[in-house]
């Protein structure tokens, strides 16, 4: 199984948050067939966002479907009560909240401790700045371009400038950046020349006109033609 490690190349990580519930295991075998690079699972506890999705027991059971790394985004309060779970269960990739998160750099050192990658999250409205004191333990920053809990929404364009301001902060540090809401074709070029290499995106991908494997190649390859509306 491939592991997740630092890359300047565009990746596409699909939310399966945007998938049919009821077919998991067979979109995660359509994602392999169609080249994304890892499988982005949105974790929210319908508390810290009113939304309820998965746990462990779904993930460790999704893990036989795919051998692409896992990225776990949870969006839940007290992350460190359960890390190790998700760990457990599969993740490659343990993504926690500043917002929820009371001892950061605690949490973030028992995520590599555990042996996943450690990411950070920001909502849209919390500032960029406030992640200075922790760039020497993240291995991922994740972006919110749309205020998280729920899937389809539209690409806040003020991100943008996040991105730009985060690629400067981390300067020759090897640390990936990731955005997740809002994610297109139409402005994934944008994105990508902000600063992030890693695109989350679900409806984009899920409810494609055309095919996963097509989406997908877009979202990689952007479009200079179109830009963030």
């Amino acid at each position: 199984m491939p592991s997740p490690r630092y890359t300047t190349e565009p990746l596409v990580a699909p939310s399966i948050l945007s998938a049919d519930f009821a077919r998991l295991g067979e979109a995660l075998s359509d994602l392999k067939k169609a080249n994304a690079d890892w499988v982005h699972v949105d974790v929210m506890d319908g508390h810290f966002v009113p939304n309820l999705t998965i746990g462990p027991p779904v993930i460790e059971s999704l893990r036989q479907y795919s051998d692409l790394p896992f990225d776990v985004h949870l969006m839940i309060e007290h992350p460190e009560l359960s890390i190790a779970d998700y760990k457990a269960a599969g993740a490659d990739i343990i993504t926690v909240h500043w917002e929820a998160s009371t001892h950061l750099d605690r949490i973030l050192n028992r995520i590599k401790e555990l042996g996943a990658m450690a990411g950070l999250s920001l909502n849209p409205a919390t500032p960029i700045e406030l992640l200075e004191d922790v760039l020497d333990v993240v291995d991922m920053v994740l972006i919110m371009s749309v205020n998280p809990g729920f899937g389809g929404q539209k690409f806040i364009p003020n991100t943008l400038h996040k991105i730009q301001r985060l690629k400067q902060m981390i300067g020759e540090r090897e640390i990936l950046i990731e955005v997740d809401g809002g994610v297109l074709p139409a402005n994934a070029m944008a994105i990508r020349e902000a600063g992030a290499n890693i695109l989350v995106a679900g409806s984009a991908v899920f409810n494609a006109k055309t095919s996963m494997a097509d989406a997908i190649t877009k979202l990689r390859q952007g479009s200079p033609a179109e830009c963030v509306s």
